[in-house]
Order: structure tokens, then sequence, then C-alpha cells
């Protein structure tokens, strides 16, 4: 049998690798809320709303980079999420229309830090919610399935957990 040089396995690890960066920076986060949970009847999804100021709040951007960013984060998300971003950015200008639509949304679930994230099932019923969590995506797909482990039952909502201190936009 011939031996496979080392740079076609270099060649193959680094593909490989492209790939996965790839599937995580390809993430598909809605910004219309109606529109998710259509989405998610449809294909038997949470919905997952990030609650974010994805310019200027620290730990928001420490999920991004820990957590969204990830490959193993994509990889669960597109079998088990339909995303939506609903964003409170400093330095860029939301239209009007979606600024207010995500002003309600936080008042709607009670918003008082950033970053928070919000379960939904598709029918639009709150599962949960919970802030930043060290530990990469590891721990924030073992509390997704911790909540949707909950969908199927009666539970009452599951308050969030601590957070970081939030920061001067509360939504």
């Amino acid at each position: 049998m011939k031996a496979v040089p080392k740079y076609a396995i270099l060649f193959a690890a680094i593909w490989c690798t492209a790939q996965l960066k790839l599937a995580a920076a390809q993430l598909e986060w809605l910004t219309d809320v109606q529109q998710a949970l259509a989405r998610a009847k449809a294909e038997r999804k949470l919905v997952l709303l990030n609650f974010t100021g994805s310019d200027w709040c620290p730990w928001c951007i420490r999920l991004e980079r820990e957590v969204f960013s990830k490959p193993e984060f994509a990889a669960y998300a597109k079998t088990n999420l339909v995303l939506v971003l609903v964003d409170f950015p400093r330095s860029k200008q939301l239209e009007k229309k979606q600024a207010e639509a995500n002003k309600a949304l936080a008042q709607q679930h009670g918003i008082e830090g950033l970053p928070t994230l919000v379960v939904l099932d598709s029918d639009g019923k709150r599962l949960g919610a919970f802030g930043y969590k060290p530990g990469g995506p590891a721990k924030v797909i073992a509390e997704l399935e911790r909540l949707r482990s909950k969908a199927g039952s009666a539970a009452p909502v599951v308050p969030p957990p601590e957070q970081p201190p939030a920061e001067g936009n509360k939504g």
C-alpha cells in the first residue's frame, strides 16, 4: 500500500476546517419573528431569539465569538433552530420599523440585560431564557436541549439564570 503524502493530509485538514468555519459563517439570522415561527412550525424546530447589542455589548460580542461562530453551534442550529436576531446596535442605524419591532419584542419578553437568549416553541410559547454561558457551544447546546425537553410539557416558564452585569441598553 502506498503512503499518503503528509501535504495531502494537511490539505484535507485545512479544507475540512475551512468548510466548518464556512458553515458557521452561513447561519441564517432572521429579523421577523412571525416568519421565524412559520418556518419553525414547518420544519419542526425551536426558535432562538438573540437579544444583543452586536456592536457595543462585550458579553454579546463574546457570545458571538465563542458560540455562534463555532461549527458545533452551526451544525446544531441548522438541524434544531430557527434563529432570530433582535439587535440594539449603537454604531449602525436600524430601519425605524425594525428598531420598533425589536423594542416591542424586548418589552414582550421582559428583557432587562444583554445578551439574552429566549427560546420559543413553534407556537410562540416561551420555553425559557438565559444569558451568556461560559463554556462555548457545548454549554449553550446543553441548555437548549434542556429547554427542548420541556417543549411538550406544561411546565412553567423557566426564569433566566443570573447574567453578567447588564449594559446600559435595556431594549
